[in-house]
């Protein structure tokens, strides 16, 4: 085959892309940041690198993937490239393919079971979700000489924020995931040289956003963006030391469970009213019986005087014809169970007001401890359908604010009126700063 010249001249971030050798590699942040332009050169660079080698390149739909990188692909390289329209496509005369993918729902992700590629690449990987990414990266295999690469494209916000997030950005790594395997190459538009000469007022355009999307898609922050169910959080405002919470006057425990995950929260109130999230306990995969030994064990030698539950926990289950009250109540340690109020919408209301500075102070406080909930109560979603309720998806981030809205709930009186009205918190209505009768 003969020497093919891949144009362009990339930016100080892109040659670090080019360079990156990890098994992950994701670039982005900011919006601009030449990221499309830099994928599709990888691509080509190891399609001629490495005769026969089997790429795909994903994104949600297949018309986006189409619109963003088929024609670019055909324009930039006419002389070596052949797109197969049925197959989804393209082909160099050395043997190297490109095969274009796009996984719009749980069933276009069944169809990549069992296939095997030697580099897949993700196009706005944060519109996908994490069990569609764990699906893509057991079909990075081969029984051969290529390279396994995953190289992936991304900004703030969407499905799949939180993963990102958590894998790239924050580097919190779960059992089974290797350090070393992941990186994380930031870039903004001021990196993206030859669209500031062509374009400059594009960066004017990112500037004039609301704050919340400029500071997204301009400044790449992964904290706030777009779509952020819960933009009050404030790392700086509502997250304490543990020493630095206060001597509590009562406390409870409030516990989402799903055999997926159990998450629960150790919660105080002190003589002010306000609420202070002390520990907690997170994990999937526990019956009804473990998951009460581990809120037992998370209220042992606290006094707690009880535990807010999802009342579905008082249903009769068919296998046993017990309730999961009746199992999680008989272990040993429990604290009295009680349902919790459940309502959605107006749970996230209340949840929204306590996260609301009062008097220079929020009226919620979360220990620096209580890592889960510190990282999945900013990727809580806006539900597309109903803004007011948070989204069910991504579904791994949603345990632990459930129970902190259960936990906010449990402290309000019996009715909550419909009509709007100034927010009052009912203990110092009521109760004089005790939260519970």
């Amino acid at each position: 085959m003969e020497c093919v010249n891949i144009t362009g001249v990339p930016n100080p971030r892109q040659k670090e892309f080019f360079a990156s050798r990890a098994k992950f590699t994701a670039y982005g942040g900011a919006r601009g940041g030449g990221k499309s332009w830099a994928l599709r050169r990888k691509l080509i660079g190891l399609c001629l690198n490495y005769p026969g080698i089997s790429c795909l390149l994903l994104r949600r739909s297949l018309p986006e993937l189409k619109a963003n990188h088929l024609s670019q692909f055909l324009r930039e390289y006419p002389g070596i490239l052949t797109w197969s329209e049925g197959e989804r496509r393209l082909s160099l005369p050395n043997g190297s393919r490109i095969a274009f993918g796009f996984c719009s729902s749980p069933r276009d992700t069944l169809r990549y079971q069992g296939q095997e590629y030697d580099v897949i690449a993700i196009d706005e990987a944060t519109q996908l979700s994490e069990y569609q990414f764990s699906v893509f990266k057991a079909c990075l295999r081969g029984v051969n000489v290529y390279p396994k690469r995953f190289y992936l494209t991304c900004n703030p916000g969407g499905v799949g924020h939180a993963w990102v997030k958590r894998l790239f950005v924050d580097r919190a790594f779960r059992e089974g995931e290797d350090p070393s395997d992941y990186r994380f190459i930031p870039a903004k538009v001021y990196d993206n040289e030859a669209l500031m000469k062509s374009c400059p007022e594009y960066a004017l355009q990112l500037e004039s956003l609301s704050p919340r999307l400029r500071d997204a898609w301009l400044l790449g922050r992964w904290d706030v963006f777009e779509g952020q169910f819960f933009p009050e959080f404030d790392p700086s405002v509502h997250i304490c030391k543990a020493t630095a919470i206060p001597d509590i006057t009562r406390r409870f425990i409030a516990f989402d469970y799903g055999f997926d995950m159990l998450a629960a929260l150790l919660v105080g109130t002190d003589a002010d009213g306000d609420l202070f999230v002390i520990s907690e306990f997170c994990s999937p995969g526990l019956t009804l019986s473990a998951a009460a030994e581990k809120v037992a064990a998370l209220a042992e030698g606290q006094h707690c005087f009880c535990a807010v539950a999802s009342p579905d926990l008082w249903n009769r289950r068919q296998d046993s014809g017990k309730s999961g009250f009746e199992i999680m109540q008989s272990i040993e340690g429990m604290p009295p169970m009680t349902p919790a109020d459940d309502r959605r919408v107006p749970g996230w209301r209340v949840l929204r007001e306590y996260l609301a500075p009062g008097k220079g102070k929020p009226y919620i406080r979360i220990s620096e401890r209580c890592t889960e909930l510190i990282r999945c109560l900013p990727a809580l979603l806006c539900d597309p359908d109903r803004p007011e309720d948070a989204s069910g998806e991504p579904h791994s981030v949603t345990h632990a604010p459930e129970a902190l809205r259960y936990a906010v709930m449990s402290r309000q009186s019996a009715a909550i009126p419909s009509r709007q009205e100034d927010f009052v918190f009912p203990s110092r209505r009521r109760y004089g700063g005790n939260y519970f009768t």
